[in-house]
This record gives C-alpha cells, structure tokens and sequence, in this order.
C-alpha cells in the first residue's frame, strides 16, 4: 500500500519521535507500505513522520544516486530507533529536496561522516560508520525523527524568500506525482 506523504504544516514533522519496540504493531507491513512509497514517489530516503507514524523508524534506498556515487547503488536499509553518536569532517554543501516540502530544492551543510547506533528490521543491532552521499541521507532522514526538516538547516533569509511556497504547501498545493496529506482544514 502507498501512504500519502505529510507535507509541511503537519504537526507529525514537527514531533520527536519515540522508540519502538519489536512487537510494533504490523511493523513489517509499515516497512514494506513505506518502501513501496518511496519507489513510487522516486526518493532515496522516507521516515516514518513522513506517512504519519511519530515513531523512530526510516529507510533509504540510494540506488538513484548510483551514477554518481558508485557507493549509493546498492544500499537499502531499515533503520530502527536509530542515534547519531558522532558527526565528523569538514562540512560539504548539497542539494537537498524532500518529498514532505514539494518543490522546494536547497543547499545544505553537514559533515561528511557519521557513526550510527541502529536496530534493523530484525532488531538486530548495528553501531556503523557511513560516509558521503550514505551518510547525507541517513542524517536527512534521521532529522525527520527529530522533528526537523530541510528548511531548518537553510537561512532565515532563504526561509524568508520561500514563505509563499511554503504557505502554499501548508495550503495543499503541490505538483507532485505522489499522493500527499497537507493540512486538513477541518
């Protein structure tokens, strides 16, 4: 099943998500419901604040990124209650978009290196190093469960020059090829 995407203005983006445990209800559903989104809405990287669950739990799948990061074809993984424990190198600018801001592409810092606690989706747990375009997704994503998006990580004068796109989203209007769940006006 395909989830809509939450789009900014909704208060799941905005929450810190909470740990899960192993008996999550249909865990492996919401897994396999959340990559079958993300194929189909042509991303690498979904959270699950994204489709509307405010719990510690994201995925990625680089393939996309493949041409020109060789390291990005075949990653797809499952991270579950996940915690950067260390962030290091000289910081690197990239373009940045995200299926919950529609439209909205920005430059981006953040360091080129991570080390990651995790559990996948056996909740076997991982303590893993990633570097480069691997390590710009997880911590995008990983920003989802802490209740930030890409428009955080820009100027308050970009923020400023994209106040009318982002009102239009908080609105419902986006031109995107994916279902979405903006704001309900009821």
């Amino acid at each position: 099943m395909i989830y809509p995407i939450y789009t900014y203005g909704q208060p799941v983006l905005r929450k810190k998500a909470i740990d899960i445990e192993s008996d999550y209800p249909e865990m492996a559903q919401i897994i396999t419901n959340m990559f079958e989104t993300l194929e189909f809405s042509e991303g690498v990287g979904l959270a699950a604040p994204q489709v509307g669950f405010a719990i510690r739990l994201f995925i990625v799948d680089t393939h996309a990124f493949g041409d020109d990061y060789p390291e990005a074809i075949d990653f797809r993984r499952v991270f579950i209650n996940a915690e950067i424990l260390e962030e290091n190198g000289e910081p690197w600018y990239f373009n940045e978009g995200c299926l919950s801001v529609p439209g909205i592409r920005e430059d981006v810092l953040r360091k080129p290196e991570i080390k990651i606690r995790y559990v996948d989706e056996t909740f076997t747990e991982h303590t893993e190093t990633f570097s480069g375009i691997r390590a710009r997704v997880i911590q995008h994503e990983y920003d989802h469960l802490e209740g930030k998006l890409l428009v955080d990580r820009i100027s308050l004068i970009r923020r400023q020059l994209l106040k009318k796109r982002l009102n239009e989203l908080i609105q419902g209007k986006a031109n995107v090829n994916y279902k979405i769940q903006p704001i309900s006006n009821k």
